[in-house]
């Protein structure tokens, strides 16, 4: 059996836009839902959710038969987490809280076999197709997209030097952490955060790697989009669940009570 491909990373080299959902709901039947939407990827959120690896492995399960790729996110630069998401079938891991560039050489290791790396190596697993996949050891990390997150005033001093750190695929911006390093928590549409959030974008794309990005502010979306995101992050599953019951509710209301 050949290795999977990863067309995420693939279209992601080209340069195309692909548009992204956020699951941060820990219900596999909401993330089967989602991949069934016309989005081009969705990310697992194991970061800010209660999600361990044996839960991730369920969200992959339920997207795998859908035309979707899926990005998971580790609950932080943690090689060992890493690795079992990586058994487990994910061929795409976006890193947070990358701070510098050698945290981002950490996250390169984490995503590699030895020699170039520290990922441990397991013959029978989801991501060998349980031994079937033709020399998946040597060739595993051609299909494997690191992607690695900027979040804070750190990041932004190297972004350069993170960008060129070898084993980094792409660099993704997160506004709202990027917010509270520089000043501005619970702000990340505040103008300073919105003018440092794409003007990193257009660092990275000039450093030649892909840019992402994610906001539910539209506008803000717009601007990311012109500033050089190509992959965009535009909704939430639990922020679109609760906007969606408030305007029933409140559609509703309006109508009994008139």
């Amino acid at each position: 059996m050949d290795l999977p491909k990863n067309t995420f990373k693939s279209t992601l080299l080209s340069g195309a836009q692909q548009i992204g959902y956020w699951c941060t709901i820990d219900d596999p039947t909401m993330t089967e839902m989602a991949a069934g939407c016309g989005f081009d990827w969705l990310l697992i959120d194991a970061e800010h959710t209660g999600m361990d690896p044996k839960a991730v492995l369920a969200h992959l399960h339920a997207a795998s038969a859908y035309p979707v790729q899926t990005m998971v996110r580790p609950s932080s630069l943690d090689a060992a987490e890493i690795k079992k998401l990586l058994d487990f079938g994910a061929q795409s891991i976006l890193v947070p809280y990358v701070r510098n560039a050698k945290e981002a050489a950490m996250a390169a290791e984490a995503v590699d076999y030895a020699p170039g790396g520290i990922r441990g190596v397991a013959g029978i697993t989801r991501a060998t197709r349980y031994g079937a996949v033709d020399n998946y050891t040597r060739r595993a990390r051609e299909e494997i997209c690191l992607v690695v997150q900027i979040e804070t005033k750190s990041a932004l001093d190297e972004l350069e030097e993170i960008c060129a750190t070898p084993g980094v695929d792409a660099a993704f911006i997160g506004p709202a952490d990027l917010a509270a390093s520089l000043g501005f928590p619970g702000q990340p549409s505040h103008p300073e955060v919105k003018a440092a959030c794409l003007d990193a974008l257009r660092r990275i794309r000039a450093a030649g790697k892909p840019a992402g990005f994610l906001t539910l502010d539209y506008e803000f979306l717009s601007e990311a989009m012109e500033a050089g995101s190509c992959f965009t992050a535009v909704e939430v599953d639990s922020a679109a669940l609760r906007r969606g019951a408030m305007a029933s509710a409140a559609r509703w209301k309006a109508t009994t009570s008139s």
